[in-house]
């Protein structure tokens, strides 16, 4: 089948004095072509160990990830990955990182160049191609990554905490930005986040990781990605069953965050 499938992904990490840490336990879901999935959970229940093994970052120790029917043995094209710091080529131009994916593809410079020249114009930095990412804020350097993203064509974009070092201004737009550029692109998308409300913004699936070993406790279907696209998020935020879902994933975190206080204080 085309989409992603997470077929009873498990990861231990063995320790040097012989202990072992169980990250993921059994771990599966289903996503179809083009969904938007947020991935929500207390500290240390796995999120970004799941987006790495997604990434092929990490070979899971049982399950495996299959794409459009194929399984996932290492990092690939068809994924893309925008993590919380742009990972950028300082060095290099605005224009220069966002085409770098195709060059190495040894992409002819014609077709280059207007794929470049879109994506800066879907993310809104035409008029400053030729500047270093170093001299832009760190909401530009994210559009730029964003850009970099789409222009290597992945399948499925991968991001993990990518507008969590963001003031809560530039923040809400990249937010508007993300749900413009999945609406537009088609693209199948898993954000990683510790913020409940962007979370709930930004998922048309929502799910919910247990402490560990991590595994989802619960799963959502939300309506508020398709009534944020091109609309006034902050008016979406409004909406009563917008905050009843909040508190009640709210309350559910924090029972977590309890448990896991109360384990430490009866081990330490």
């Amino acid at each position: 089948m085309s989409g992603l499938s997470v077929e009873n992904i498990s990861m231990r990490f063995d320790l040097p004095n012989g202990a072992s840490v169980q990250a993921l336990q059994d771990v599966s879901l289903q996503l179809k072509e083009g969904e938007l999935l947020s991935v929500l959970g207390p500290s240390g229940c796995g999120k970004t160990t799941l987006l790495n093994i997604l990434a092929g970052f990490l070979a899971p120790t049982e399950g495996r990830i299959v794409i459009n029917n194929h399984t996932v043995t290492g990092p690939g094209a068809e994924r893309g990955m925008v993590f919380q710091k742009g990972a950028l080529f300082e060095w290099m131009s605005v224009r220069e990182n966002v085409g770098f994916g195709p060059r190495m593809k040894g992409m002819a410079n014609a077709k280059k160049n207007e794929i470049v020249n879109h994506l800066l114009d879907v993310v809104g930095l035409q008029d400053f191609k030729e500047k270093a990412v170093y001299e832009l804020s760190g909401g530009m350097q994210q559009r730029v990554a964003l850009a970099r993203c789409l222009a290597n064509e992945p399948d499925v974009i991968l991001m993990d905490e990518p507008l969590g070092a963001l003031d809560a201004l530039t923040r809400e737009k990249m937010q508007g930005l993300v749900l413009k550029l999945w609406k537009e692109t088609g693209k199948t998308i898993i954000l990683i986040t510790h913020s409940v409300e962007e979370a709930l913004l930004l998922g048309e699936r929502l799910i919910v990781m247990a402490p560990r070993p991590g595994r989802i406790h619960k799963e959502y279907e939300l309506p508020f990605a398709e009534r944020g696209v091109g609309a006034d998020l902050r008016e979406v935020k409004k909406s009563e069953s917008f905050a009843e879902t909040r508190d009640e994933i709210l309350s559910m975190i924090w029972d977590m965050e309890e448990e896991i206080m109360g384990r430490t204080e009866a081990t330490s």
